[in-house]
């Protein structure tokens, strides 16, 4: 009897995740006879499941000596403000937004595409300094002697001319501006955390902006 048994009956129940396709049925639905036992080089990992917390990455050897990043836990990312071409690492807030799956959002899972909010700090105060211009303050609000020193700092009338030619390019969008007045920004990841061990990514901008708003709008309503 045990001649009769197949050599893969039991070798499917010990091993891990396989990315091989002969396990898989036919388009019309035939089984395919295994020709082989699984491979190395058809093996799979378990998802790496980013979380938002302090940073803990792990080094996974993979085939040909590479190494991969598994990003377990990360806090901090480079983000960049595509419409002033400027990028600065900054703290992520909060997961806001998944379109793949809102479970995502509540487990606070870091995945390319998610929609994270993210601290204004280092932009604003990049902002300030490039145009000598407050941005995101309130009427009257009361600065810090370095917040004073940056925007109305002494210079050659030279660099005050360079400051207003800068400065009539220093428009900002309203719905970025209100963020910036909030402190956080919405971003989206563009890195693969789980791979790279890093958390990168842009600050959403015009169409782009409105529309994730629009989502987590109607999310929040429901």
């Amino acid at each position: 009897q045990s001649s009769l048994r197949h050599p893969l009956s039991n070798s499917a129940a010990i091993m891990g995740i396989s990315r091989d396709n002969w396990h898989k049925r036919r388009k019309t639905g035939g089984r395919l006879n295994p020709i082989r036992k699984k491979r190395k080089y058809e093996l799979g990992r378990p998802p790496a499941n980013t979380k938002l917390g302090a940073r803990r990455v792990h080094l996974v050897r993979c085939r040909g000596g590479n190494t991969k990043f598994r990003g377990l836990r990360l806090d901090t990312g480079n983000f960049s403000w595509g419409s002033e071409a400027i990028s600065r690492k900054t703290r992520i807030i909060d997961v806001m937004y998944n379109a793949s799956n809102n479970e995502l959002v509540r487990t606070k899972t870091l995945v390319k595409a998610a929609i994270v909010q993210i601290d204004s700090t280092p932009f604003r105060q990049w902002y300030e300094a490039h145009y000598a211009l407050p941005l995101g303050r309130k009427k009257g609000q009361k600065l810090s002697e370095a917040e004073e020193a940056v925007l109305n700092k002494k210079a050659s009338k030279k660099v005050m001319k360079m400051y207003r030619d800068r400065q009539k390019k220093a428009k900002i969008a309203q719905p970025l501006e209100e963020q910036f007045a909030q402190g956080r920004l919405l971003a989206c990841i563009s890195s693969r955390p789980g791979q790279v061990g890093r958390c990168d990514g842009y600050i959403l901008e015009g169409k782009e902006l409105d529309f994730y708003s629009r989502k987590i709008k109607a999310k929040k309503g429901k």
